[in-house]
């Protein structure tokens, strides 16, 4: 009786051990992928608590959170000639715990592996100024090309995000002067719009003022009265606008009067130039002049 009691506890406490060995417990965040001599035996087993055989079957726990993996740093030349880093961030997730496990060997390394790869080629097809503002549609793109390829591994990537660009010193040396040129050259064009406002203005009010003279006048003492309102030592003097116009009429008049003098006066005769055929011509016709007495006989006389 008593061998039987202790072959009764004997057996009891194999099958405790073979119970225990049997049971797993599976996460909410876990999957469970049965293999029964090395082949896939059924479905996933959901979380919760769960049985195998011992030693016929292995259970593998597959993690369907969420993955964040850093891409290292790649290093490329872009479409126009310039050579960057860039790093990104890749997030996935396992849809399909079986594939994941019996079609690639290690599905983390495999989609480092192509996130590297799929970095460098974006790299390679891309301008400089679109790695710097046009990212989404670059993180669209590699995500693409990573989940191509990551489908049949039974994984979804989630999203891809390109973190940092890191730029040659003499490149950032360049786009910091263009930067700074632009700028400049946007404040020359606000003066420049500004100071051809404020002449329209001006005009304007100029026009204004010359239809009532009053307003210059009242202009002049708004001005003196900004500048007195100031403690400084400026020493201001009205000077009537009537006045520096009455000078300017005084300057003009004498002008106008030498310009109607000189209108006045009459021109000097012109005389026709004559040829020298015309002069021989004017002295043989002219009457020979009176020979004095005892100066000589008429035949004496000079011929014109």
């Amino acid at each position: 009786m008593q061998e039987l009691v202790t072959a009764a506890i004997a057996v009891g406490c194999a099958g405790l051990v073979c119970l225990a060995s049997a049971v797993r417990i599976v996460k909410q965040y876990e999957r469970g992928v049965v293999f029964r001599f090395g082949r896939l035996l059924g479905a996933p087993r959901l979380p919760g608590l769960t049985l195998i055989v011992p030693i016929v079957d292995r259970l593998h726990k597959v993690n369907m959170q969420i993955v964040t993996l850093p891409v290292p740093s790649q290093e490329g030349i872009t479409r126009d000639n310039v050579t960057v880093r860039v790093d990104a961030v890749v997030y996935f997730k396992v849809v399909d715990p079986a594939s994941a496990l019996i079609r690639v060997e290690d599905y983390r390394f495999a989609v480092s592996q192509m996130a590297q790869t799929s970095l460098r080629s974006i790299i390679g097809k891309s301008d400089l100024d679109d790695l710097l503002s046009n990212r989404e549609k670059l993180n669209q793109g590699l995500e693409l090309m990573i989940d191509s390829p990551a489908v049949g591994w039974g994984v979804q990537i989630d999203r891809v995000e390109i973190k940092d660009v890191s730029l040659p010193d003499t490149m950032k040396r360049s786009m910091a002067r263009q930067a700074e040129a632009d700028r400049d050259r946007r404040a020359r064009i606000i003066n420049a719009d500004a100071e051809l406002q404020a002449s329209k203005k001006l005009a304007e009010a100029a026009q204004q003022m010359a239809h009532t003279p009053s307003a210059l006048q009242l202009r002049l003492l708004q001005t003196i009265t900004t500048v007195a309102a100031e403690k400084n030592s400026t020493l201001v003097l009205p000077f009537p606008v009537e006045l520096l116009r009455f000078l300017e009429r005084a300057q003009q008049h004498p002008k106008s009067q030498s310009q109607e003098s000189s209108d006045q006066t009459p021109a000097a005769p012109l005389t026709p130039l004559r040829t020298t055929a015309d002069a021989v011509t004017a002295a043989a016709a002219a009457p020979e002049p009176p020979v004095p007495e005892g100066v000589g006989s008429p035949s004496q006389a000079i011929q014109p």
